[in-house]
């Protein structure tokens, strides 16, 4: 591109400026084009153009005022770079969404009216430019000037607009992607949603029968059973559709649980919970623990006539939560065993789980001793105020 004089015949010690072929500017995706830093690139680019042409000629033996250099290059890409910005601010769907004969019909011409927007502009500002020539007319200075840069401006907005164009690909991909996960999302969080309101009818319909069979024993222990479900009923509502609780909470709901069933199963039922207070703040499913310890008194200790232990612990080992329930009773029998798999409750809990963590969360059912069962869930450790990834992410 000849800025300052013809650079076929060159004579030394002349204040004759040129510079080499414009290069394809960096663009960055459309998301990030504000006008201060998109001009600012191409300006940049000048000034870098400049300086090289500038030392070449001092390399070759001609002596040019810098500031002519920095001057006319830092210009002309000051202009391409406004051309190519409103491009792409005002041409930006139609650069991501035409196709064939639609793009040539209207960047080709665009493309050669913009070469001359950006020359009639030059030429404007330059009056004294090429300085190696004869004075020359407005018109003459234009024509020499876009003969000369031609080529160069051409390459430089369809290089804009293919960065344009596949910015757009780019952009278009990650709404995709992004519109994906919203709906894995969304079905994860429907499934979890639906465990829920497979949970709490089979929570209520067994609570209700334990209510239902004192009345004919102890009208006044039925009655502190209903005051109690009806607890249990309101923190469950007062929750709303929260899939993660802190285990404060699920501890809370389980002491009700366990009061209520204390009407029923009296002396018998020797309880102990086990929670450090490092793990109040731990975030765990809602009712996690609720079908463990319904399991618990449906399996064991209503099995058994005699005084029946029920430990409840929570324990951390590095980034792992543990939970564990412990009964006694009659082990792991058969028809335990199978009931057990066919129950609600410990599929409902293993659905969840996989839901929330994946391979991260576990369940698994053992004899730890004669007649007693210990269920142990594990899952990732996470507290109340860390930044954690989407839980829903292994929702399909």
């Amino acid at each position: 591109m000849p800025r300052s004089g013809d650079r076929e015949s060159p004579t030394p010690d002349a204040s004759t400026e040129g510079h080499s072929t414009a290069q394809e500017p960096a663009l960055r995706p459309p998301a990030l084009l504000h006008p201060v830093f998109f001009i600012g690139a191409f300006v940049l680019l000048g000034v870098l153009f400049a300086l090289q042409e500038w030392m070449n000629f001092r390399q070759w033996g001609y002596h040019i005022h810098p500031a002519i250099e920095f001057e006319s290059w830092s210009v002309e890409f000051l202009i391409w770079g406004i051309v190519c910005w409103l491009m792409g601010r005002f041409l930006q769907r139609f650069i991501a969404r035409a196709s064939g004969l639609r793009l040539i019909a209207l960047m080709l011409p665009l493309s050669i009216g913009a070469s001359i927007v950006v020359e009639t502009i030059y030429v404007s500002c330059f009056p004294h430019l090429p300085l190696n020539r004869p004075p020359m007319t407005w018109r003459a200075r234009f024509a020499f000037q876009f003969d000369a840069d031609l080529t160069d401006n051409l390459v430089i907005f369809w290089a804009a607009f293919f960065v344009f164009r596949g910015a757009a690909y780019y952009q278009q991909l990650r709404e995709r992607e992004l519109k994906a996960a919203r709906l894995e999302a969304q079905l994860a969080e429907a499934r979890m949603a639906a465990l829920r309101m497979q949970l709490n009818p089979h929570f209520l319909f067994n609570a209700m029968n334990s209510i239902s069979g004192m009345m004919r024993v102890d009208v006044n222990a039925a009655d502190s059973m209903l005051e109690q479900l009806s607890s249990l009923m309101r923190l469950t509502l007062e929750r709303g559709d929260a899939q993660v609780i802190s285990l404060r909470e699920e501890i809370e709901f389980i002491e009700l649980y366990l009061d209520m069933q204390k009407h029923r199963y009296g002396s018998r039922m020797q309880q102990s919970l086990s929670i450090p207070a490092g793990l109040h703040d731990a975030q765990v499913p809602a009712l996690i623990l609720q079908p463990l310890v319904e399991n618990a008194f449906v399996h064991g200790v209503a099995k058994c006539a005699g005084p029946v232990q029920l430990k409840i612990e929570a324990r951390s080992d590095h980034d792992r939560l543990r939970l564990s329930v412990v009964n006694g009773g009659t082990g792991l029998t058969p028809h335990s065993s199978m009931a057990m798999r066919r129950g609600i409750g410990l599929a409902n809990v293993r659905d969840r789980l996989r839901l929330l963590y994946g391979d991260q969360g576990s369940l698994a059912i053992r004899e730890t001793g004669a007649g007693q069962v210990q269920v142990l869930v594990h899952l990732p450790l996470r507290l109340a105020g860390d930044s954690t990834e989407q839980l829903t992410r292994f929702g399909v």
